[in-house]
């Protein structure tokens, strides 16, 4: 059956528009302006004028691939705007399928479920019709009928002959990006970044077989013996919450008053920077990286180690003699990865007894887990007269940022109840993200929170343990903004001044606040250095 007149008109435009639309939409969340969308993809009048003139099955055979390199290019240039808001890279087929979990995780964290549902629902729904329609229109163009196909013949033709002088006129006169042939390389250039993924987890799995970066001797951590270890990840606490003058005003005081609080109690500390393998997300790649020595920046690299022989630090300090725990109130399910790290005991959101009501995404404020550890792991271990060596998850300052919890009363904080009119304030996620400085303004607040916290604390219950603190990773962009620093605060705290000044002497800061001019080493550098500094030469 043949399409005439105003029908033929109709599939012509359906191919038209979605073919343009899917060559020029922007791939970046910064580049949606009408002027993206005024240039000339030549891929479009020559796939339209094959479909016109190809016979019949091989006209039916373009359909098909058209329509796959449409889907292609709409999935792509969507989860790019996604990957690169969330994570500020481009989005990679073969290492980041994996999460799409995360991902619902984290918007039905900050929307609610419903809210997470219908949001992806609309983007499936409108990508299933955009499809259907566009298969549609490239199955009905060889169907046009005769005075319809040579009118269509004619007129893409001329577009693409216009185009194709557009494009040899170069620079000329500005018309550089006004016709293009951009499809092709688009496409290629994921593919190329693909096979160049595929090569890199090659070359990671050469270096988990090759060496394990550690010798062993009575040496080891010889420093620290007897002492408590506790190493404490921040979430999202990144160099912008020092740097950036929207926080910086907040958080600056508040380090210094930290470092006089710890002064105070005889701690000494000293502050560098370190940079991470992850932004935005994926808290567990970078402690991965900082436990394992390995750059770990991707899921596949990360489930590589896990089933790797490759010890982790927390190995390493059982092995010498310390109870190895992990405090994780994120772990709300079950958690097979930890059986790599090695720990001793695993005290995750439902083992921390926790009575409370949760702060949305956040099971419980930090205060409630540093007092849980307290009571769960550190006064156990000194009865049977053994040191512990914890990694703390705090994760007050994730994502959505509300309601901010508020220091309390370290005697009242029982099994959490205490803490059920703070869960009940302030606004629903909804209402703080539909306001990007309403988002800004609670992020820093909970960060400056976990930061008090930790200082009370440690000056509180400290002893003479060892601290390590550091963020985990930069916050979104929609916080840090685009092209910011991937580097975290690290913080070296403890009552052993010669054990501190070693990490001065290696360029660290003495204080709580790095130096803006001192060096980034990656953060999968530091396991050596602690090693190091933990150890007698």
């Amino acid at each position: 059956m043949h399409v005439s007149g105003w029908k033929a008109g109709i599939v012509v435009m359906i191919f038209v528009v979605i073919g343009v639309a899917a060559s020029t939409m922007p791939d970046s969340p910064g580049a949606f302006h009408p002027h993206a969308f005024l240039r000339l993809p030549l891929e479009v009048p020559l796939v339209a004028l094959a479909l016109l003139l190809l016979p019949r099955r091989m006209a039916i055979a373009l359909a098909v691939l058209a329509t796959i390199v449409v889907f292609c290019l709409l999935f792509l240039k969507l989860a790019d705007v996604g990957v690169l808001s969330a994570f500020q890279r481009r989005f990679n087929p073969y290492l980041d399928m994996k999460m799409l979990l995360d991902g619902w995780n984290v918007l039905s964290g900050a929307v609610g479920a419903l809210g997470a549902a219908l949001a992806i629902g609309l983007v499936v729904g409108a990508m299933a019709m955009l499809m259907g329609a566009f298969w549609w229109a490239c199955l009905r163009m060889p169907r046009l009928a005769r005075k319809a196909r040579r009118a269509a013949v004619t007129g893409f033709a001329i577009i693409l002959a216009v185009g194709l002088g557009l494009l040899a006129a170069g620079s000329q006169a500005g018309l550089k990006d006004v016709a293009d042939l951009r499809v092709a390389s688009y496409l290629g250039a994921r593919l190329s970044l693909v096979a160049r993924s595929v090569a890199d987890i090659r070359a990671f799995e050469g270096a988990l077989a090759a060496d394990n970066g550690y010798e062993g001797g009575d040496h080891v951590f010889a420093r620290v013996r007897g002492r408590d270890v506790i190493l404490v990840f921040i979430e999202s606490y990144g160099r912008s919450a020092i740097e950036d003058p929207r926080y910086g005003w907040l958080i600056k005081p508040r380090l210094d008053s930290v470092e006089r609080q710890l002064q105070s109690a005889g701690f000494v500390s000293a502050s560098g920077w370190t940079r991470s393998p992850t932004v935005g997300g994926l808290s567990w790649l970078a402690h991965g990286t900082l436990l394992s020595g390995l750059w770990v920046d991707s899921q596949a690299r990360y489930d590589l180690l896990m089933n790797s022989d490759r010890e982790s630090l927390n190995r390493l300090f059982r092995e010498a003699g310390w109870r190895t725990t992990a405090i994780m109130p994120a772990i709300t399910m079950d958690w097979p990865e930890s059986a790599y790290f090695g720990y001793d005991q695993i005290l995750a959101a439902k083992d921390l007894g926790y009575r409370g009501k949760p702060f949305n995404w956040v099971t419980m404020p930090d205060q409630y887990t540093l007092s849980a550890f307290e009571r769960l792991a550190r006064e156990p271990a000194r009865k049977n007269g053994k040191p512990v060596m914890a990694e703390i998850a705090l994760i007050s300052s994730h994502a959505p940022w509300t309601p901010v919890p508020k220091l309390i009363d370290w005697d009242a904080v029982g099994d959490g109840t205490a803490f059920n009119d703070q869960a009940e304030s302030g606004d629903p996620p909804r209402v703080v993200w539909a306001n990007q400085e309403r988002v800004r303004r609670q992020y820093i607040e909970t960060i400056d929170y976990t930061l008090e916290t930790l200082g009370d604390y440690v000056t509180r219950f400290g002893r003479d343990a060892v601290f390590i603190v550091l963020g985990d990773h930069q916050p979104a962009a929609i916080v840090t903004g685009p092209d910011a620093s991937r580097s975290v605060p690290i913080h070296i705290v403890s009552r052993d001044r010669v054990l501190v000044e070693r990490f001065v002497a290696e360029g660290f800061d003495v204080g709580m606040t790095p130096d803006p001019e001192a060096p980034e080493p990656s953060m999968d550098s530091m396991r050596k250095h602690l090693i190091s500094h933990f150890s007698k030469p």
